[in-house]
C-alpha cells in the first residue's frame, strides 16, 4: 500500500495568514516549499512559504 503525501499548510509571509494547502514530494524536495500566490487578505501576489503543520 503506497503511503499518502501529507498536506501541507502555506502560509503568507507579509500578513501571515493560511491561504493554500498542497501536498509535496518528499523524495525530490527536502527545502520548505515556497510559492508566488494571490494572497486574498494582502489584495497582491507575495511570497508563501510552508508553514508548520
Amino acid at each position: 500500500m503506497a503511503a499518502k503525501k501529507p498536506f501541507l499548510k502555506v502560509q503568507c509571509t507579509i500578513c501571515k495568514n493560511v491561504n493554500y494547502f498542497t501536498k509535496k514530494s518528499k523524495k525530490t524536495i527536502e527545502k520548505k516549499l515556497e510559492l508566488n500566490k494571490f494572497c486574498r487578505f494582502c489584495k497582491k501576489h507575495t511570497l508563501h512559504k510552508e508553514s508548520k503543520r
